[in-house]
């Protein structure tokens, strides 16, 4: 069945022969999962983009930082490289309408070295397509979805800015788990959000208050992973954008107040058989109490349980990450698992076919490209090696020693990374070190700064 809002390149030339269609933006996702490109007049793509196959950007986007500083010491391009062009090249698997933005269209792009027929590897798309491809060489289909979670305030961007990001104003007044009548308060934005992902090729399967107040959550449907990661990033932009144009504000940071929930992005992962199309987790042996599953199950578990310290500066990637993780806040803390059970990393849910493990620890300010390649990554270690699982967890996984703690500190989980041969196998040295190298420029610019909590406690006392 056609998801609504998809476009075929016919459709789309129709579209903008009738005036429906008169910008479209070409984007690809950066380090960070902020969508970067070019919006094009639709005749131009059309006439010349679509049987050229490519247009052009500079190779600095794979290595500046927000503030959008070309950053030194990058392998991949440089000062002395001269920051040259690298080509993008439309997926038209991607087109869509974008419908919060008037007469728009949007397609992502793979991005490619200027003068050669080969994708840049260090760029995020690319990371996830190397490991589904090496599942499909497996024999599976990983399949999956996400949960991201963020906060509506009553502020505006440009206010929130102002008040230098102090005393802002969510949008609800009390911890809305659930709740409906404040959902209703809030449904101007969240439902806006809904209705054009809706209209936009992103099927949406639900929205919710979280725990915080003015902290939401929005589920999207369930699919194969690099279209799901599509559907994310399109999701998180748009959301911002959304937002903006209401006069709100909406943060996915993982931690913005250090008195109230964090923000995260739940995974949930399951792997399809290539040859039979049926999920590859179920089956007969009980792994747990009630849950019945496949060896393949048992061993992608195993896998991404064993290597999941080692990749959680891709699900924690910034400073800030790591404050989330804190006991009896639904955040973990611990790399266990167990049969739903939400105080854990790996919490499994489901039965029969709709069995799958949801992975607990990414916040929602993670690169969900990133997420999923080391997810899968670590997960078909683990079937290749047959990685047993430890034993599962019950009761409050906050009170057992005897789990291994997730990292505390993006250093912790860098130096984790970079002392593990498995992960430089796995995704590639070139890669390891591009994204190491972006983890400690984000602590590095941390480090320097003088923050607020430092002057409120120090400055007339010390």
């Amino acid at each position: 069945m056609k998801i609504r809002g998809m476009l075929s390149d016919i459709e789309l030339r129709e579209l903008v022969v009738e005036g429906e269609v008169e910008t479209v933006i070409a984007a690809f996702p950066d380090l960070y999962g902020r969508l970067m490109g070019k919006r094009v007049t639709a005749e131009h793509f059309v006439e010349s983009v679509l049987p050229r196959g490519e247009l052009h950007a500079c190779d600095y986007l794979f290595t500046v930082d927000m503030e959008m500083d070309p950053i030194p010491g990058y392998r991949f391009t440089s000062w002395e490289k001269g920051y040259g062009d690298m080509r993008l090249v439309p997926d038209l698997t991607t087109l869509r309408i974008a419908s919060w933005l008037p007469k728009t269209a949007l397609v992502l792009c793979d991005t490619y070295y200027e003068e050669e027929d080969r994708l840049v590897e260090v760029a995020p798309r690319t990371v996830l397509r190397r490991q589904l491809e090496k599942a499909r060489k497996m024999g599976f289909v990983p399949k999956g979805a996400s949960e991201v979670e963020f906060y509506l305030f009553r502020d505006s961007f440009e206010a929130c800015r102002e008040k230098g990001y102090q005393n802002l104003t969510p949008i609800g007044d009390w911890i809305e788990d659930y709740h409906i009548y404040q959902g209703t308060k809030e449904e101007e934005v969240v439902g806006l959000i809904r209705h054009h992902m809706q209209r936009s090729g992103v099927p949406v399967e639900f929205s919710k208050g979280e725990w915080g107040p003015g902290q939401h959550e929005v589920n999207l449907r369930y699919t194969e992973l690099l279209e799901m990661a599509d559907r994310h990033t399109i999701y998180k932009h748009a959301a911002r954008e959304i937002a903006w144009k209401e006069g709100r504000a909406i943060t996915f940071m993982a931690k913005w107040r250090e008195d109230l929930a964090g923000s995260s992005m739940h995974i949930h992962l399951s792997l399809e058989d290539l040859g039979t199309g049926r999920p590859a987790f179920p089956g007969e042996e009980e792994v747990a109490p009630g849950v019945r599953a496949s060896k393949v199950f048992r061993h992608f578990l195993g896998g991404w349980i064993a290597h999941a310290r080692e990749i959680a500066c891709f699900y924690a990637p910034y400073p800030t990450s790591y404050k989330r993780y804190q006991s009896g806040s639904f955040a973990p803390t611990g790399v266990g698992w167990g049969y739903d059970n939400r105080t854990l990393s790996f919490r499994i849910v489901g039965h029969g076919d709709s069995l799958r493990i949801e992975c607990r620890a990414p916040g929602a300010d993670a690169n969900p490209y990133l997420v999923f390649a080391a997810s899968v990554a670590a997960g078909l270690d683990g079937i290749a090696a047959g990685i047993e699982p430890p034993p599962p967890v019950e009761g409050n996984a906050y009170l057992d020693p005897s789990i291994l703690h997730l990292p505390k500190s993006l250093p912790e989980a860098i130096a984790l990374a970079e002392e593990s041969r498995w992960l430089k196998e796995a995704l590639g040295e070139e890669v390891v070190e591009h994204y190491l190298h972006f983890c400690r420029t984000e602590q590095e610019k941390f480090d320097r700064v003088v923050t607020n909590w430092e002057l409120f406690r120090y400055f007339e006392r010390i």
